[in-house]
């Protein structure tokens, strides 16, 4: 099981594996205060993706086509996530305040 979760929640024993799937870390966290098994830089959306996407709702759809694309041409990148998911269950963290329209959305669809 493939869960989501923002970064500012609380960890849950149900958590199992947390992941940041994030190319930036988050903002007012501290590295030592995330409890995280990896962080996932590579997974996140392009610099150049989320600087187009910008949180904006109604490029929400095309922001999940080209996420899509990014995550099919470097497979790599997410293969950690399948195998950790193998084991147990995972929970995507990220750092968006919108619930609905952030990377880990379209992330944990395309497992």
């Amino acid at each position: 099981m493939i869960r989501i979760k923002r970064v500012y929640d609380p960890v849950s024993n149900s958590d199992g594996t947390r992941l940041l799937v994030e190319r930036l870390w988050p903002r007012g966290v501290a590295k030592t205060s995330l409890e995280i098994k990896d962080w996932l830089k590579d997974v996140g959306p392009s610099t150049e993706l989320r600087k187009w996407f910008s949180h904006d709702p109604a490029k929400w759809d095309e922001f999940c086509r080209r996420y899509q694309a990014e995550l099919r041409a470097n497979p790599d990148a997410w293969q950690s996530i399948i195998e950790a998911a193998r084991h147990g269950p995972v929970t995507l963290i990220y750092s968006s305040h919108d619930v609905e329209h952030n990377n880990a959305v379209p992330l944990c669809q395309h497992q």
